[in-house]
């Protein structure tokens, strides 16, 4: 399954900067729920994931697990001013 999300407004929220972070940390993140991540890249206002889907988790609650968890994470870590 290949995901696409953008930033609000398609704003420029993701520079190279936090980046790398970003999609250090979706990676983590998808590890540890099980779920097999291909590939990740993005640009400063969208992220591309590309996943290998399994049995138990539907196409809805992975894109809410990586997109939701790592919008949490860069707000909590104040990532983004």
């Amino acid at each position: 399954m290949h995901y696409v999300w953008l930033t609000k407004n398609r704003e420029s929220l993701l520079p190279a900067e936090i980046r790398f972070d970003v999609f250090n940390h979706i990676r983590e993140n998808v590890r540890n729920k099980n779920i097999f991540i291909d590939f990740i890249n993005g640009y400063i206002d969208h992220v591309h994931c590309l996943i290998s889907l399994n049995d138990d988790l539907s196409i809805g609650k992975i894109a809410q697990l990586i997109k939701g968890e790592s919008s949490h994470w860069i707000n909590q870590n104040k990532l983004i001013n």
